[in-house]
């Protein structure tokens, strides 16, 4: 039966793959990726040579249709992102919302994303966690964080180098000095590291050194 499978694939270390991900791979009929460049390093690595076909935020409207289209026609897909599990800030979500509507078979593996390793290393309650994801970068970014401000669980945030400062001192004026917060960066890479503290302490570790690699903010209960 035709299927669209998501396929979790490595966030850093080429490894962190599981033996069903790369035979799904595999077997599929055709591969969709956020970037084929990035994803042909994995499939090189695995020695896959299944066809790839871009698909990503800024063409998922135009091609969700046609390719649920080939799937009802008796394909069989599998859906991966640059890094991690695809839908999880990055596209998915489309395809898969639409897959169901026409009654397709849609199956996700299990692997890695960034949230469950930091929010472990972070030492904070992992029982109850909320995870944001991006915080919206403009419209809505207020009121956002302002609901942060109460929120009784532990946060995760995904963001990027650049705007992580702004970000922390952002937290700080909504949350005060003394909440405990870790950022973790290059998770799984040879540079992997998560620095804790509090917000300013945080703030003034990266005013002194530029932060680099994508990074997983956590922020420590009330």
């Amino acid at each position: 039966m035709s299927k669209l499978f998501i396929v979790p694939t490595p966030i850093g270390n080429l490894e962190d793959i599981t033996f069903r991900a790369v035979r799904v791979l595999k077997e599929a009929d055709l591969v969709l990726a956020e970037d084929t460049r990035t994803t042909r390093k994995l499939f090189l690595h695995y020695q896959i040579n299944t066809q790839l076909q871009s698909y990503h935020i800024f063409n998922e409207h135009k091609k969700t249709a046609d390719l649920v289209n080939r799937i009802v026609a008796g394909e069989t897909m599998a859906l991966v992102s640059d890094a991690g599990t695809p839908s999880i800030s990055d596209p998915g979500f489309m395809l898969v919302r639409a897959c169901i509507e026409k009654n397709i078979p849609v199956e996700c593996l299990p692997g890695p994303t960034a949230l469950i390793p930091a929010l472990v290393d972070s030492g904070f309650p992992s029982d109850r966690f909320c995870f944001e994801g991006f915080l919206p970068h403009k419209k809505g970014r207020k009121t956002r964080l302002a609901e942060l401000a109460g929120e009784s669980r532990t946060i995760i945030l995904y963001e990027s180098p650049h705007r992580l400062v702004k970000t922390l001192q952002e937290l700080q004026q909504v949350m005060g000095n003394e909440r405990l917060c870790t950022v973790s960066r290059e998770l799984s890479k040879f540079h992997e590291e998560t620095v804790r503290g509090t917000f300013p302490e945080l703030i003034s570790h990266f005013a002194r050194k530029a932060p680099r690699g994508e990074m997983v903010v956590v922020v420590a209960t009330l």
